[in-house]
């Protein structure tokens, strides 16, 4: 189990739905700033799978869980959790990993 004192880092992998890649894309990119000033942010990094265009995957890190879920009660992340349904093609994966080097 994660400790709260512990840092916290995960992948979250969207993939958009036909014809959704640009705004799902977009919303994303438009997280990333706000994001990246919320106490506990530790990092904040968007990619595309180069084989797999509309395939993302966000690397996340905070201080704590409960930074994480501080991040998910943020104007800026409701905004964009309320929109992101219709524009993934499956359902949202948020993975949890443990960082074994530097």
């Amino acid at each position: 189990m994660i400790q709260s004192t512990e840092k916290l880092v995960s992948l979250a992998i969207l993939t958009a739905r036909s014809g959704s890649r640009d705004a799902l894309r977009d919303g994303l990119l438009a997280l990333v700033e706000p994001t990246r000033k919320e106490p506990g942010c530790l990092d904040y990094v968007l990619f595309e799978m180069q084989d797999a265009p509309g395939t993302f995957y966000m690397r996340e890190a905070f201080t704590s869980r409960a930074a994480l879920d501080a991040h998910f009660q943020t104007p800026h992340f409701r905004a964009f959790a309320a929109t992101v349904d219709n524009l993934i093609a499956c359902p949202l994966q948020l993975v949890f990993l443990d960082q074994l080097s530097t």
